[in-house]
């Protein structure tokens, strides 16, 4: 189980690191970023959809929601606000043709 999780950490990390750069890019549209304001308020609000203070019950909804959120999120950003788009090169479209 704990190989399966350092991954998504990772991933996760790295995720969320976009999701900041993204919510400074012009390129961003504001749903996507009111979303992501979303997020970090619903991390840090008191109010859960499962309160707290349930011994670890509370946390497993920030422990799985936090997560799916951000993926969410990422998945929808465009391709120019994507920080590590660009990185490699120019950005190619992704369909692709049979022949």
């Amino acid at each position: 189980m704990m190989h399966a999780l350092l991954p998504r950490l990772i991933l996760f990390r790295k995720e969320v690191i976009q999701l900041w750069n993204a919510l400074w890019a012009r390129e961003t549209p504001l749903y996507l970023k009111a979303a992501t304001l979303f997020v970090a308020f619903y991390l840090v609000n008191p109010f859960d959809i499962i309160p707290d203070v349930i011994p670890l019950l509370g946390w497993v909804d920030d422990i799985v929601l936090i997560p799916l959120m951000v993926s969410w999120i990422v998945s929808r950003l465009p391709v120019a606000a994507r920080v590590y788009a660009g990185k490699y090169g120019p950005t190619v479209d992704g369909s692709a043709r049979r022949l």
